[in-house]
């Protein structure tokens, strides 16, 4: 089923609105979260980064896998920029995140005032550098485009504050199916666990042991690429 993008934020307080501000010029909106601490941001949909610059915001470009449906009925792909993270070292280009994972967080990284994201969607994939200077001199994503026209939102998105903003729902029945797929991919990933504990544990000689020394919490730890579940043993050789 063709992915519907949805909104990247489980909590929905939109601090400030496009064209408005320093977003004059541009579809940018800024989402600061449950509050004013340090929220994630999940992808909208299943992407690959395409481009990170940590010169000023720790901007990172997230460009969808495949083509996707926007609320306004458009069928294409989609680029969607966010910045302000304060560390983006466990990212990296050619990286693939798939829809709703945790994957950037909010902060104040290039001069932000207060916790949060500044996010810009684009139609299209990701074109030339990922981004121009405006008319006022402010840089903002190629092919920008509203972002109530970009992004769906779901039961799971909580509304504090939309600046007026509205977007569209998801139908009932898309949450449904999304939801059984999830499940059916953490059984199939529970099951693929548990086959590998097994194997581990046959597959230790009699005269060796193994000591688990870490059990990795989230995905993709940097440079190791853990995922949820995996496990770094310490074989040790008696020589």
């Amino acid at each position: 089923m063709m992915e519907k993008p949805i909104y990247p934020s489980p909590y929905m307080r939109i601090t400030q609105q496009h064209n408005v501000g320093t977003h004059i010029d541009s579809f940018a909106i800024d989402e600061a979260g449950m509050d004013g601490g340090i929220d994630y941001i999940l992808a909208p949909f299943t992407g690959i980064i395409k481009k990170i610059y940590t010169k000023d915001a720790n901007e990172v470009w997230l460009e969808s896998l495949d083509k996707v449906e926007y609320p306004d009925g458009t069928i294409d792909y989609m680029t969607v920029m966010f910045a302000h993270a304060n560390d983006v070292s466990n990212l990296f280009i050619g990286k693939k995140i798939n829809q709703k994972a945790k994957f950037y967080f909010e902060g104040t990284k290039g001069n932000a005032t207060g916790n949060h994201c500044h996010i810009e969607c684009g139609q299209g994939k990701f074109t030339g550098t990922g981004w121009h200077a405006n008319s006022k001199g402010y840089w903002v994503i190629n092919n920008g485009k509203n972002p109530s026209d970009c992004f769906w939102i779901d039961d799971s998105i909580k509304i504090l504050d939309s600046k007026g903003y509205t977007f569209k729902s998801v139908p009932k029945e898309n949450q449904n199916s999304n939801n059984n797929g999830n499940n059916d991919q953490k059984e199939n990933n529970n099951q693929q666990n548990n086959d590998n504990n097994t194997n581990d544990k046959e597959n230790i000689p009699a005269n060796e042991s193994k000591k688990l020394i870490f059990t990795c919490e989230k995905d993709d730890i940097y440079a190791i690429n853990l995922e949820v579940g995996d496990k770094i043993f310490l074989e040790r050789n008696n020589m």
